[in-house]
């Protein structure tokens, strides 16, 4: 079998044949792009059958789209966001200034990251918002391109695409529902990539329509023969004979064909028994056997090619072959003349297959040399730090001073495009580098920093690992850093805190040297960490001493280590039950003008979080979570990922919203780590037991409360108490008072171990109060509301002080009970706690209709209807319709409450629907999952009483007009 120059094996001029059904499917998925929105379409098939040729074939004859293109190389999986530069860098290459900074209007920096090798950040920003501004940024510059002309984006040999490529395609597909882009990949069946979530994601059936690519019939392989011999009508027995021995293969089709016309064949009977059969294996038998033919500069010249890549330059070329560029020059004329290479450009096989071949000769000790080789040549050359790396990766170990600082800058590269799954990759390979130890723990330092954005244990694995050989305190400070927010990530993790802790003591406690503000800050920023680690696991450290007003004078707000300082003495502060306005104050010089999450920030927006949400400063809070959580979004930082979703569900259960907070504890459960452990499991089921119990769901909060009800969790954690509390509301659910109480005897003994004292935090007294009385202990109850109403009033936070006098209330007799009741529901007004609220309108009425004021006790108990069944609380609200109904009222039935039965999250999305924007759209502005979104919609619709999407508009617009009516009074 030869190659002929003119018409190669599988050249481009070869006619496209037999695809009719293939070319007609396209159509009909173009179309339906072209109607409706994004979607993906998937070329299927074995190596060789046609599938590049099949797309190329398609776009050519469809203007309609513009297309970009990129190809897919093994070399290149470990490339950050090396698909997406081949799909648009030439793009914006190619266009003027003007146009250019129109595509990238507001999102320059972010693109330029991913698109541009020189492009400069100042000040570099951190990997997670690089990669979340990255991917929403991206999206925006496909918006734009896409509303100018239909959009055809081609990845050829997906099972080769880089991740920080893959996880854009699939961010892409799940958030644009409008917009006219066909993305169209083809892969080779039966690759591994497939077990990949990503790649799996990308082509799953409800977002990618899969074509599988199959060999030619006998007609196809009859067109073929027809192309090659021209006039010349076949033989059909010729033809079946060349599709019997090809399989109908198009790449063998042409191979064989190629060969039989050199033989002088004819495509005729007589000539059928002299077809052989083609096969990959004889197909690479003759591409072996041309090359063993050749010359040693060919030779070297194909396996340069095969090292390197196509379409590198001579020159490249030249220097791994050892020769001058006139070498390669008649070298690579060889190899076209053997049908190897195309005519086009830069030097590039014909066909994968030849590449495949040629490393195919090689044994694993020759292809390690030939990496290693393409290594140092692409280093010297000057080429891309992340294309020496690639090979590093592939030849094994590399010595020499070069390997180190390349694949360094190739991680540091990778961080910038936001891709630390790379930069992990590259920075394992160099720890295994000959090191010292110094030089290792700062390598391990790197590795820990880079994992902390994904995977928590590694990070922590690596961190302590450097820490062993660090000994710059600045190192070290940096270490510890991420070592904390690795552990606060990774629950269950068996690291020892207590040498953590000392590790921390021991920098904290060190002499200074002298006066220097490095030195200061360098103190204040250990102080932080064990203030953390103080509140995490107070049985490690002991619980923090208390506070007192002007603890704070010695600081300022201008440093880091500063800020996390006010913090920290705000929580602190914050759980002593010392002023509110105080702890305003401190957590206001604190978080002014709060910086993008970092390491070196740790613990600042964590302790700034915690207290806004126990100041109730829920707007403010819910801010700062969408602010954080767009930083990450589409990162594939599960982890923390699920910590946000876990306080986003923490805001809805503050606000009373209980389908909210069940759908966000939901979707935080949903982004488990791949080990199964979710940080803040606790705090999620905690979360799901409120909810379920304001539902009446009893059972299944037995179910979820089961998993963490086991003797022996004495450990003392914030945590904790919280789940006690929960847990005797159970337990009183279930008719068991002895046992909440029980319960809730031993959350106040953790909270006295954690220094929490503060009832905005932990009311476990407020809620034994309701339990003695049931159980008749009168004095017991009385002394506990004592208690709290005197650290309610302390705090002076709204909630805690409303919360505490409706106790006061329901167990202090006469006038005063019914004033305190009253002054509970004027002060729960002013606060976004409307289960709170309504629970405070209920006890209220009741105790009017008990001195028989049944209009007053309409009013009141009609106020809490309303908002419990705004707030999904079912149990609360047949408690009310039963005191209503006992008080002479009309009860509204469900689905006539209105807007004003909607909750926070309902009413943002169906103002935003009712505006014409989509789920997914819907979704991407409030950073929430596209479940959540349909679970508010669908609320919505029950009290608005409609049936769907149709009717919202006019629905809102009605609602919006009776706002502020007044209901009609009762006669």
């Amino acid at each position: 079998m030869t190659f002929a120059h003119s018409r190669d094996a599988c050249g481009d001029d070869w006619p496209l044949v037999g695809r009719e059904r293939e070319l007609a499917a396209m159509d009909d998925v173009a179309a339906d792009v072209l109607a409706g929105g994004p979607r993906v379409v998937q070329l299927e098939g074995s190596a060789g059958i046609g599938k590049s040729a099949l797309l190329s074939t398609w776009w050519a004859r469809n203007e309609q789209f513009r297309v970009l293109r990129a190809r897919c190389h093994p070399l290149e999986r470990e490339f950050a966001f090396g698909a997406v530069r081949q799909l648009f860098k030439p793009l914006l290459a190619a266009v003027s200034d003007t146009e250019r900074a129109r595509l990238l209007e507001g999102s320059a920096a972010a693109t330029l990251r991913a698109l541009d090798d020189a492009a400069v950040t100042d000040p570099p920003p951190e990997a997670a918002n690089v990669t979340a501004a990255t991917l929403r940024e991206l999206d925006a510059l496909v918006s734009r391109l896409s509303r100018r002309q239909p959009l055809l984006l081609a990845v050829d040999a997906l099972q080769w695409i880089d991740q920080p490529s893959l996880r854009w395609l699939v961010h892409f597909v799940g958030r644009a529902d409008s917009l006219p882009v066909l993305i169209a990949v083809t892969t080779r069946s039966a690759e591994g990539r497939r077990l990949d979530p990503l790649f799996a994601e990308l082509v799953r059936p409800a977002n990618c329509h899969t074509l599988v690519v199959e060999p030619l019939d006998v007609d196809g392989v009859g067109q073929l023969v027809r192309t090659l011999w021209g006039a010349e009508e076949p033989d059909e027995a010729f033809c079946a004979a060349c599709h019997a021995a090809t399989g109908g293969h198009p790449l063998f089709v042409r191979a064989l064909l190629h060969q039989a016309q050199r033989c002088g064949v004819k495509p005729t009977t007589e000539f059928r028994d002299r077809i052989p059969t083609v096969t990959l294996s004889t197909l690479g038998g003759e591409i072996s056997h041309r090359l063993c033919q050749a010359s040693d500069e060919v030779v070297a010249l194909a396996r340069a090619l095969a090292f390197l890549g196509d379409r590198k330059p001579p020159e490249l070329l030249a220097a791994y072959c050892g020769t001058g560029r006139a070498v390669v020059q008649s070298a690579a004329e060889e190899l076209r003349s053997l049908g190897l290479l195309r005519a086009d450009g830069n030097p590039r096989f014909t066909h994968p297959v030849v590449r495949d071949t040629v490393l195919a000769t090689l044994s694993p000790e020759e292809l390690g040399v030939g990496h290693a080789r393409a290594a140092r040549v692409s280093c010297l050359s000057g080429r891309p730090d992340e294309e020496v790396a690639a090979h590093l990766l592939a030849a094994g170990p590399v010595h020499g001073s070069w390997v180190l600082p390349a694949l360094r800058r190739a991680a540091t590269e990778a961080l910038r495009r936001g891709a630390p799954e790379t930069a992990v990759t590259y920075l394992r390979s160099a720890v295994h580098q000959p090191l010292d130890e110094s030089e290792r723990a700062r390598v391990l330092l790197e590795l820990g920093t880079a994992a902390s954005h994904y995977d928590a244990a590694l990070a922590i694995s690596c961190v302590t690992g450097a820490l062993e050989g660090l000994t710059d305190e600045a190192a070290r400070s940096d270490a510890l850093g991420v070592l904390a927010y690795s552990l606060l990530l990774s629950r269950g993790s068996r690291t020892d805190l207590s040498s953590v802790d000392r590790k921390i003591a021991a920098l904290s406690e060190r002499p200074t040297t002298g006066p220097g503000a490095a030195d200061r800050e360098l103190a204040l920023r250990m102080r932080a960490l064990r203030s953390w680690m103080e509140f995490e696991r107070p049985s490690v450290t002991g619980p923090a001493p208390a506070p007192s007003p002007g603890a704070d004078d010695d600081l300022a707000d201008r440093t880091a280590g500063e800020r996390q300082l006010l913090a920290i003495r705000a929580f602190h502060a914050l759980r002593a039950a010392l002023p509110a306005p105080y702890v305003a104050a401190l957590i206001e010089r604190a978080s002014v003008n709060l910086p993008a999450f970092s390491h070196d920030l740790f613990p600042l927006h964590y302790f700034v979080a915690q207290t806004l949400l126990y100041l109730d400063e829920l707007d403010t809070a819910d801010r700062l979570n969408r602010h954080l959580t767009r930083e990450i979004s589409g990162r594939g930082m599960e982890l923390l990922v699920s910590s946000l979703t876990v306080y986003r569900a923490v805001l809805a259960l503050r606000r009373g919203n209980i389908a909210e907070a069940l759908g966000a504890a939901q979707d935080a459960a949903d982004h488990a780590s791949p080990a199964g452990r979710l940080p803040y499991a606790l705090t999620v089921d905690t979360i799901r037991i409120d909810a379920l119990l304001a539902q009446g769901r009893v059972e299944a909060a037995e179910k979820v409360a089961v998993t963490h009800a086991v003797a022996g969790q004495t450990e003392v954690a914030w945590e904790r108490p919280r789940f006690l509390m929960s847990l005797a509301a159970l337990r009183i659910a279930q008719g068991e008072p002895r046992a909440g109480l029980s319960l809730l005897r031993e959350c106040g003994h953790h909270c006295e171990a954690l220094g929490t004292v503060s009832p905005a935090m932990s009311p476990w007294r407020s809620r034994a109060v309701a339990v003695h009385l049931a159980l008749g202990d009168t004095g017991a109850a009385r002394a506990l509301v004592e208690q709290e109403l005197d650290l309610a009033r302390r705090c002076r936070i709204p909630r805690a002080l409303g919360v505490a006098l409706r106790a006061a209330g329901t167990v202090t007799e006469g006038l005063r009970g019914l004033d305190m009741l009253a002054e509970a529901v004027t002060v729960l007004r002013t606060t976004p706690a409307r289960l709170e609220l309504a629970r405070a309108c209920h006890d209220f009425g009741a105790a009017l209709l008990r001195r028989d004021d049944k209009r007053g006790a309409r009013g009141a108990l009609r106020d809490g209807l309303d908002l419990a069944v705004g707030c999904g609380a079912t149990v609360l609200a047949a408690r009310l319709e039963e005191r209503l109904h006992l008080a002479g009222g009309r009860v509204a039935r469900s689905g006539s409450q209105g807007i004003r039965g909607l909750t926070a999250g309902e009413e943002r999305v169906c103002t935003l629907a009712a505006q014409g924007y989509s789920n997914k759209q819907i979704a991407e502005l409030l950073v929430v999952s596209l479940r959540t979104v349909e679970t508010h919609l669908t609320g919505a619709y029950r009290k608005l009483g409609i049936t769907g999407r149709p009717h919202l508009a006019a629905a809102m617009a009605h609602a919006d007009r009776c706002r502020g009516g007044s209901e009609p009074a009762d006669s």
